[in-house]
């Protein structure tokens, strides 16, 4: 057998005590509720529509930051822009000096200095790390190698290269400020 409960009919013992009320009253009670319902939903609807002003200031607020964020992208290609303008100026700075065959310059604006700087790496690492083995030049490595414990290397060993060494140099620019 399956019971129904009806949801809306009030439980026994208050259905009784609510029979022995006037219609009257039963009437008024029931619009007070009606409006106290009223009131709640009102207030409900209210918090919603602050809610949904809220998020209408926060949309806006994630568009100001979305148009900061271009800015942001301008300040990057701005800066991108002028390293690319410094490399130019760099080489055209290496080129003068190399012609002149000067390694510093010194200028109203700052000293230029041209230096050399060599790079060292290796395309054969077993065999690179056997010759480090062999010589016990353990300090010769970083996660790369040591650029310059390899450079003090190779000018203390002059004959000793590792097996699969390069070696890249290339000139390097460096200007600072005036001295007074």
């Amino acid at each position: 057998m399956t019971s129904v409960i009806d949801d809306e009919a009030p439980p026994v013992e208050e259905s009784k005590e609510l029979a022995a009320i006037p219609m009257d009253k039963l009437a008024k009670v029931y619009r007070k509720m009606a409006a106290r319902i009223q009131e709640l939903t009102q207030a409900y609807e209210n918090e919603v529509e602050e809610l949904k002003r809220q998020q209408d200031t926060v949309k806006i607020a994630l568009k100001d930051q979305m148009l900061a964020l271009g800015v942001s992208q301008a300040y990057e290609n701005e800066v991108e822009e002028l390293k690319r303008q410094q490399d130019t100026v760099k080489i055209a700075l290496k080129d003068q000096m190399l012609a002149l065959g000067v390694s510093s310059v010194r200028t109203d604006q700052g000293t230029v200095v041209l230096s050399t700087k060599t790079r060292y790496n290796t395309q054969d690492w077993d065999s690179f790390k056997t010759f480090v083995l062999q010589h016990e030049a353990v300090d010769l490595l970083e996660k790369r190698i040591a650029q310059t414990n390899m450079s003090t290397f190779l000018e203390e060993n002059p004959g000793l290269v590792p097996p699969g060494l390069n070696s890249v140099s290339e000139y390097a620019i460096s200007v600072r400020k005036p001295t007074k």
